[in-house]
């Protein structure tokens, strides 16, 4: 009588969890990633310091001498760069002569000369932009002085009348969000440290599932454990390794950026930025890497990658896009809005109007929940895809020949 044959078959979860374990265990150890994940933390804080050490630190726009002849135009020169957002510097010389020599070693940037009758500047070479329209405010009002005197009037109740004028605001209709310029910066760092992370370990899911074809390892892989195990233990090894990633650079910088002061956020806002770094990082991961990997099982070279998975990285890359060519000139842009909540764009989009702030709460849920309704329609369709072509070697498996195929 012959003696039964054990059932050694392991259950999917630990199926998946041997894989998953091969891969953090494998990658972890990786040279590669020590250094990669060192070099990008390293340049990150090296650039907080830099902006700590190089900050212009709130200095005037320009300076701008004057002579005896000129002093009457010092205080309105400033008032008239105020008016237009600049700020104006004034210094006293004894003569024109005493002037130009200031101008000609770089001191000052432009010279008041004549007779104080009218505007008359010279530069040592250009006149800046900003400078000539402040200056051409100046002239004006120089102008409106002599008219006002002429006419028997005092023109400094004149000016004193004109600046008490202001406009009364009433209350806007919706409350506005006010954009901190250290909110946008950080939602910009997000936005480009869920896309690089997203390119890294998305195109290693896809080079790893490539490497196991080529290898034969896959074909061992397969007589054990199901094809979705494997693709799911694959996806979810990559994806720990790239969070932990994530975490070290994203938590660095901003404990970098707060050390040193270059950062003024509150600390729970800090924490509100990594936290939501994290969630998009893993939803975007997940929601790409599935596909990445069924793209990967298409073909059989590691040159043929790129060319697998440029469609769905077109994706990644039009949101980060977007993101850093509008959001900054624009936080509140209606389009970025609504492109933020449509999946195959939240992972690069969303993370970086939450760290901005001004994003309501409605908009956020809607967008965590369509890409989590969206992901196990993405791992069944994956999983075909991938389960009928990740035994095929040679020439690149055609999509709807994957899809098709029993």
């Amino acid at each position: 009588m012959s003696t039964p044959v054990p059932d050694v078959r392991m259950s999917p979860a630990s199926a998946v969890g041997l894989v998953a374990s091969r891969e953090i265990s494998t990658r972890l150890a990786a040279k590669a990633f020590r250094v990669s994940t060192a070099v990008m933390l390293l340049l990150i804080v090296v650039g907080i310091v830099a902006i700590k050490l190089f900050s212009g630190g709130g200095g005037a726009d320009a300076t701008v001498g004057y002579t005896p002849a000129t002093a009457a135009f010092s205080a309105p020169l400033k008032g008239s760069a105020q008016a237009v957002g600049e700020s104006v510097d004034t210094t006293q010389f004894a003569d024109e002569a005493a002037g130009r020599a200031k101008l000609a070693d770089g001191s000052i940037d432009a010279l008041l000369t004549g007779d104080g009758k009218s505007v008359h500047v010279q530069v040592k070479k250009d006149l800046d932009g900003k400078l000539a329209n402040v200056l051409q405010l100046l002239s004006r009002q120089v102008a409106l002085d002599q008219q006002v005197a002429a006419l028997g009037g005092n023109p400094a109740q004149f000016e004193a009348a004109v600046g008490a004028a202001k406009f009364v605001e009433d209350p806007p209709l919706e409350e506005p969000y006010s954009y901190d310029g250290q909110q946008l910066v950080l939602g910009i760092a997000a936005g480009v440290l869920i896309y690089l992370s997203l390119m890294l370990n998305g195109q290693g899911v896809a080079q790893g599932v490539v490497e196991e074809k080529t290898s034969r390892v896959v074909e061992l892989l397969l007589s054990t454990i199901k094809p979705w195990q494997l693709m799911a233990g694959k996806v979810l090894g990559i994806g720990v390794v790239g969070l932990v990633q994530v975490v070290v650079i994203g938590a660095g910088g901003i404990i970098a950026g707060l050390a040193t002061g270059v950062l003024t956020i509150s600390v729970s806002a800090a924490i509100g930025t990594v936290v939501w770094l994290i969630v998009w990082y893993l939803l975007g991961f997940f929601m790409y890497s599935i596909v990445f990997a069924a793209l990967g099982a298409l073909v059989s070279r590691q040159e043929d990658v790129a060319g697998a998975t440029s469609p769905a990285l077109m994706f990644v890359i039009a949101g980060y896009v977007v993101g850093i060519s509008v959001l900054p000139s624009d936080p509140g842009n209606t389009f970025v809005e609504v492109l933020s909540v449509i999946p195959v764009f939240s992972p690069t989009l969303m993370p970086m109007r939450l760290a901005m702030g001004g994003v309501p709460v409605w908009e956020a849920v809607l967008s965590v929940g369509l890409v989590v309704l969206l992901i196990p329609g993405l791992i069944w369709l994956a999983a075909r895809i991938y389960r009928n072509a990740v035994m095929r070697s040679g020439a690149k498996v055609k999509l709807r020949d994957a899809l098709r195929a029993a």
